[in-house]
């Protein structure tokens, strides 16, 4: 897992902002604390099926259902953003 995924320690900055993200958009604290978690290792897609489909989080982290289907997979026209 190493080799493929950086491995970011949990730290007591990780927590606050969890909190923050949680206050700001209504998250319950456990699926902030993921949010948090992937912001402060740099990711830019967290696959969830529990948040919004397409949801961007402080402007760098889009959250992604990889169970929903995509405009382009249903044939129909993509709503834009």
């Amino acid at each position: 897992m190493r080799a493929v995924c950086a491995i970011v320690p949990l730290a007591l900055e990780t927590h606050d902002l969890g909190l923050q993200i949680a206050e700001r958009y209504g998250f319950s604290i456990y699926d902030a604390l993921i949010v948090a978690a992937a912001l402060r290792a740099g990711c830019r897609t967290l696959y969830s099926e529990d948040l919004q489909d397409g949801q961007t989080i402080d402007g760098r982290l889009v959250v992604r259902n990889p169970f929903a289907a995509r405009p382009s997979e249903t044939g129909m026209p993509d709503p834009g953003p």
